[in-house]
């Protein structure tokens, strides 16, 4: 029996951003799909919601993949696919697998011999970094810092370094409501020329980015408490 296909379907990045983000051939796929494996349920319906979806939710098979279902089997997940289902993967917000923990469902899709399909969504990641002014054909997404403050600054010195060897974009990330720490930390260890753009709430009604020397920032640093936001080091400018 021929398996299903696993389509990875972008979620919106910021609420009233929908419109932004859909595409025909997305909203077509989802009235296609009947089985979802989710990051949030209720997240992943209200999308389902305002992408347009016709099918009565009370027919869709939901699959929760949320922190607390990471450490069990993989199984349940794949007896739609594996029975020729066509089955849709959301993250709770962007692309799939990108910093995201669905990266281990299309891993063992691929185990499995089950074809993977990306759908065209918004990645903050790749957002960030077109508008940044940094280098697009060199980067590396370090995801998060370490914690501990003499630890994050030896790795803002060390990513400072390899931008600067390598002329490498580097792209990190915060948990929100540690944002304004981090920041402080990259004012207080960075180089005043080092450059570091700040994209804040991509594609939201409030979105912020820009791009100044850490001298510059010093001298009006923004409030980034509990707002999403990507971080991009330059020495390479």
């Amino acid at each position: 029996m021929p398996t299903g296909t696993l389509f990875l379907i972008p979620v919106p990045l910021a609420e009233d951003a929908a419109a932004k983000t859909f595409t025909p051939y997305l909203v077509d796929t989802i009235n296609h799909i009947k089985e979802y494996i989710v990051e949030n349920e209720k997240t992943a319906r209200r999308f389902l919601k305002e992408a347009g979806l016709k099918t009565p939710q009370s027919e869709l098979v939901i699959h929760d993949y949320g922190k607390h279902n990471r450490n069990s089997s993989l199984k349940p997940f794949f007896m739609g696919l594996q029975t020729g289902k066509d089955v849709g993967l959301m993250s709770e917000a962007g692309c799939p697998g990108i910093a995201d923990p669905g990266a281990d469902i299309v891993a063992e899709a691929h185990r499995r011999n089950i074809r993977v399909v990306p759908l065209a969504g918004p990645s903050s990641i790749l957002l960030a970094l077109m508008a940044s002014g940094f280098n697009g054909q060199g980067f590396a997404f370090q995801g998060y810092l370490p914690i501990d403050k003499a630890d994050r600054s030896r790795k803002i010195k060390e990513l400072e370094n390899l931008s600067d060897r390598l002329n490498q974009t580097q792209i990190f990330i915060e948990t929100p409501f540690r944002n304004n720490p981090l920041l402080e930390e990259i004012l207080k260890s960075g180089s005043p020329k080092t450059k570091l753009c700040i994209a804040c709430n991509l594609t939201a009604a409030d979105e912020f980015v820009q791009t100044k020397t850490i001298a510059e920032w010093q001298k009006q640093v923004p409030d980034l408490h509990k707002k999403p936001t990507i971080f991009l080091l330059s020495r390479s400018v």
